[in-house]
């Protein structure tokens, strides 16, 4: 494949033609690589490539992509075997004949060789503890090459970023005084509050200031009731401090009546 697109290449600039394309592919052509090609949505070749899983054994020498932990419990294993858990400082106890591991543990870390001695114990506990499957390195869209986490935006994320940077914009722009197109409707609001606020209490009306009491009259009648219900709770609690005001007041003034 790199000699092909070499050898296009060479016929492109001898004919002066213009492919930069070429040359990203080109580079990205290492080692154990292949390449997909579509025109369709590329959400979907990642998720079938993400479905196609297989397990894959712990190999000596190769380096662990994730760590792998030995679950406690029976191992259906001889205790003639122990010397696989002695080896790794894995505790183990005889039960009924067969070995069993008293806590979990972690045998292999993230980003360390596989050792011998890990790989023999897993491949006798049947652990096969990695994933053989495709992994995208980089998405490649006319001459501009992106990550593969770009996969992973959706509309619903890119709407939830655009409302989040449309809010912070709005805040900062209230906050300043600075008005802009995503503030401006909110100022409107606010000075129409205000003048509503002013209308109610100095009883000078105007048309939207009335339409706003009549609905405010024939609100609900949940905030009425809410308000007798919870009357007798505030005179309650007043008749103590009542008392304790008069007694106050006759020390005060020291005159016993």
């Amino acid at each position: 494949m790199r000699t092909c697109i070499k050898t296009i290449m060479e016929s492109d600039e001898k004919k002066d033609i213009k492919r930069p394309h070429l040359k990203i592919v080109l580079n990205q052509l290492n080692l154990n690589v292949g390449m997909i090609w579509t025109n369709g949505d590329l959400s979907e070749v990642k998720r079938i490539l993400d479905s196609q899983v297989r397990e894959a054994p712990a190999k000596i020498g190769s380096i662990a992509p994730i760590d792998v932990t030995i679950p406690a419990g029976s191992t259906g294993m001889d205790p003639k075997q122990t010397s696989f858990f002695q080896a790794l400082n894995i505790t183990t106890k005889i039960v009924k004949g067969v070995v069993e591991i008293v806590n979990p543990v972690k045998v292999i870390t993230e980003g360390d060789k596989v050792s011998p001695g890990q790989a023999a114990l897993l491949d006798k506990l049947k652990i096969r503890p990695f994933e053989y499957k495709m992994h995208i390195l980089n998405v490649l869209d006319g001459d501009a090459l992106f990550p593969p986490k770009i996969l992973s935006i959706t509309q619903a994320s890119i709407l939830a970023a655009f409302s989040s940077a449309a809010q912070n914009v709005a805040a900062m722009s209230l906050g300043s005084g600075f008005a802009t197109q995503a503030s401006v409707h909110h100022s409107i609001i606010n000075a129409f509050k205000n003048l509503a606020a002013v209308s109610f209490s100095t009883g000078f009306s105007f048309p939207q200031a009335e339409k706003l009491r009549s609905a405010a009259a024939s609100a609900p009648a949940a905030s009425s009731a809410a308000a007798t219900t919870s009357a007798p709770v505030a005179a309650k609690k007043e008749e103590p401090k009542q008392e304790e005001v008069d007694m106050d007041m006759g020390d005060l003034f020291g005159g016993d009546y």
